[in-house]
């Protein structure tokens, strides 16, 4: 009998231990937003480029932006105009454990030299600059996407147009917010490797590690649900964006990567299936989670082309913007 409450004790013990990681994991920022160098080469060889992206990218001096969320806390963001004046904007929405810079510097090149768009690189709350004790997971974020365009649009005029475009997190997050009665400014939505929902890729998180065992991790996972709820203040039902699409109002383009075991290729064909809205799907066969453009830049290129081209009119900026 004691043996049995000693064996029941620590069932329990891991339990709880595995389920404050999940939340650890869920919610706790870290703020180095992918700065470590990985140890990967093919991993560490693509962050020797972001740097260099990076480095780049604040070397054209992007005007430092803050504003406030519903809540109070501070946002902020980096803005940087396109070379001629234009009513054209991309909105890039970051991932998980990420920031705007390390997440997009890689295909800012593209938005702002090639189409000649505006650039707002926003980082989300317990993410790089901006404030926030936990972290949103899509949930808490995408209002703030919305507080975003309704900046742009008090500031440059309500005539604007803004592409959403988010990787992982992101991906989630600006899926939510084009289910969420968008802000009539929202032309475009592109989700990267995004997931159906917070539970969907937590419990694809646990398989990754512990295999077949994972049903055995389904009450840590739970308890670290749980603890999110009660500590961060929402739950993963907020983190839906497969309930989101139902709702979608602006044409979508999903991307998604065929060797992404982190975030599942299944669901991105989940999530197509659901959008009622125009939309496009595009696989890069090869990619692991979050590098389809690093794997295929310009095979994206060409997508994003066609389809903002087919709902746009013209892909490229051309609306010379009001005077500031």
């Amino acid at each position: 009998m004691n043996i049995l409450l000693w064996i029941f004790g620590a069932v329990v013990f891991i339990e709880l231990a595995v389920g404050i990681g999940c939340f650890i994991m869920l919610c706790v920022p870290t703020r180095n937003g992918g700065s470590k160098k990985p140890k990967d080469p093919v991993k560490a060889d693509r962050f020797d480029v972001r740097q260099r992206n990076n480095a780049a990218f604040l070397a054209l001096k992007p005007e430092d932006v803050s504003i406030q969320s519903a809540d109070g806390i501070t946002l902020r963001t980096y803005y940087l105009p396109a070379d001629k004046p234009t009513k054209r904007f991309v909105l890039l929405a970051h991932g998980h454990h990420a920031n705007g810079l390390n997440e997009f510097t890689h295909m800012t090149p593209f938005y702002h030299d090639t189409l000649g768009y505006n650039i707002l690189l926003p980082d989300h709350i317990g993410h790089g600059r901006s404030g926030g004790k936990w972290i949103g997971f899509g949930a808490l974020d995408w209002p703030n996407l919305h507080l975003w365009v309704k900046y742009l649009a008090g500031r440059f005029g309500e005539d604007i147009e803004v592409v959403l475009h988010g990787i992982s997190m992101g991906a989630a997050t600006v899926m939510l917010a084009n289910g969420n009665n968008p802000p009539p400014q929202v032309k475009l939505v592109v989700e990267d490797c995004g997931f159906t929902s917070e539970r969907a890729v937590l419990r694809t998180a646990t398989r990754m590690f512990i295999g077949p065992l994972e049903p055995l991790a389904l009450p840590a996972q739970y308890i670290g649900m749980g603890l999110q709820r009660l500590i961060a203040g929402y739950s993963a039902k907020e983190s839906d964006p497969l309930a989101a699409m139902k709702n979608a109002k602006c044409p979508m383009l999903f991307v998604h990567g065929g060797k992404d075991t982190y975030v599942a290729t299944r669901f991105v064909y989940e999530l197509h299936d659901a959008c009622p809205a125009p939309k496009k799907l595009f696989i890069v066969p090869e990619a692991i989670h979050a590098y389809s453009y690093y794997d295929d830049p310009e095979g994206y290129n060409r997508v994003l082309v066609e389809f903002f081209t087919e709902h746009l009119g013209n892909a490229y900026a051309s609306e010379p913007a009001a005077a500031q």
